[in-house]
């Protein structure tokens, strides 16, 4: 079942962000200084993965151009902060007019990076569900500290990524003789430069379109397939 990972991977996002609701009563200082350790850990994840890209670090860069034009044009950033505040709308007492900026946060962070692309790739193409499995014990137990910090948003993180990981799993089945290693490390490496840009974002260093930038994983794949043809 290429979607049986995807679908754990929900279900740990759901059960940590009501646990999240629960444990509201976490020290403001403690949540702050939780959240910039997870601020550090993800720049560093994704530097790691953006490191990947070696030789093709050029292509990288045009990717990101490619994707940003592609990414503003459809303005991405501008639709998920529309369904979060439809959300927000909806359940102002459970969010507190946070859901908009916890829903877009978190379906950033859980929707971009190599686990979430490499691991949905894996279940689709080998029905290898070790990946998400492990995705999910950390974004299970990130949604507990986010959902507790930033709202019930990081609940509602769970569609997209069943959508995203999803589509990618099920695509994978079609396409495995396009997706080749070379394309995959290159739509990580991407994916960790975004990556980077969440954690800045964590860090509450300077606010970042990353939602306009997604685009730019697909176009460096697509990048990548050309140049192996």
């Amino acid at each position: 079942m290429a979607l049986l990972g995807t679908l754990v991977n929900v279900a740990a996002i759901i059960v940590g962000s009501f646990l999240g609701m629960v444990f509201r009563r976490i020290p403001e200082r403690m949540k702050q200084t939780i959240l910039q350790g997870m601020g550090l850990a993800v720049f560093v994840i994704g530097a790691k993965m953006a490191f990947e890209a070696g030789n093709d670090l050029f292509w990288v860069i045009i990717s990101l151009v490619v994707g940003a034009l592609l990414g503003e044009w459809i303005d991405i950033e501008g639709k998920l902060e529309q369904i979060g505040k439809f959300a927000e709308r909806k359940m102002t007492r459970l969010g507190g007019g946070k859901v908009a900026e916890s829903f877009v946060f978190a379906s950033l962070l859980y929707c971009v990076g190599a686990m979430a692309v490499v691991g949905a790739l894996e279940s689709g193409l080998n029905q290898n569900h070790s990946i998400l499995y492990t995705k999910s014990v950390l974004d299970g137990l990130s949604s507990i500290i986010f959902t507790s910090t930033m709202g019930v948003g990081v609940l509602l993180a769970a569609i997209p990524v069943f959508v995203y990981q999803g589509i990618i799993a099920i695509s994978a089945e079609w396409v495995k003789t396009v997706l080749s290693d070379p394309v995959v490390t290159m739509m990580s490496a991407t994916g960790g430069v975004l990556i980077m840009g969440i954690a800045i974002q964590i860090l509450d260093i300077k606010k970042i379109n990353v939602g306009n930038l997604l685009p730019a994983i697909f176009v460096a794949g697509a990048i990548k397939w050309f140049m192996y043809r």
